[in-house]
């Protein structure tokens, strides 16, 4: 079984690539925003929570993207070590959504220490709901994963085999299938884990 959300597209790339941000502060430690940020448009496109974006969703361009990005920017921005606690990311997105005058969405998390199952039964949830679900991955023992070290990225669908769950991770415009356990499962004592949005 594959389901996969219907993400969104700016200038040919798969969500948004951030590259394209002005800034070098951004463009080198704005993964948690971007994630918060694309999935905030995704809300708007597909559960008319347009109250979350200050722009018409139909009228999705780089410009009205970053304009987002420095509402958002105040609440989860780059830091020494980056947003590298799940707790860090749902206590700015709570301030983003007091700051806006929106109830916002209800944020939990799910920490890397979970098992695996738990793991991939929330994920499954989540996406059937229709949420996409900001991950952070820190250090991982697999180098198959070095690229997605201390970084934020969204998931956004899942391929379900007899032998193997795959996850779509989406970054920097683009998109690929992970070994969802595997990239759980990081052999190192430092976790991240999974914001799990309820469904708008």
């Amino acid at each position: 079984m594959r389901l996969e959300l219907e993400h969104f597209t700016i200038d040919g790339a798969y969500g948004w690539n951030q590259d394209w941000f002005p800034g070098w502060f951004m463009r080198m430690g704005g993964c948690a925003a971007v994630t918060a940020c694309d999935s905030f448009v995704y809300f708007a496109l597909r559960h008319g929570r347009t109250d979350l974006i200050p722009f018409d969703p139909r009228d999705l361009t780089r410009r009205n993207y970053l304009i987002l990005s420095e509402r958002v920017k105040p609440f989860l921005h780059p830091r020494m070590r980056g947003i590298d606690r799940l707790e860090i990311y749902q206590d700015g997105l709570s301030a983003y959504f007091r700051n806006i005058g929106s109830p916002g969405l209800r944020v939990d998390a799910l920490h890397g220490s979970a098992p695996y199952p738990d793991a991939e039964n929330a994920l499954r949830a989540q996406i059937q709901a229709g949420c996409p679900v900001p991950f952070l991955q820190l250090l991982h023992a697999d180098p198959a994963f070095e690229f997605y070290e201390w970084h934020w990225f969204l998931l956004t669908g899942f391929d379900e085999r007899p032998d193997a769950f795959q996850v779509k991770a989406v970054t920097y415009g683009a998109w690929r299938w992970l070994d969802f356990r595997r990239l759980w499962n990081t052999g190192k004592p430092e976790k991240g884990g999974m914001i799990l949005f309820s469904p708008p």
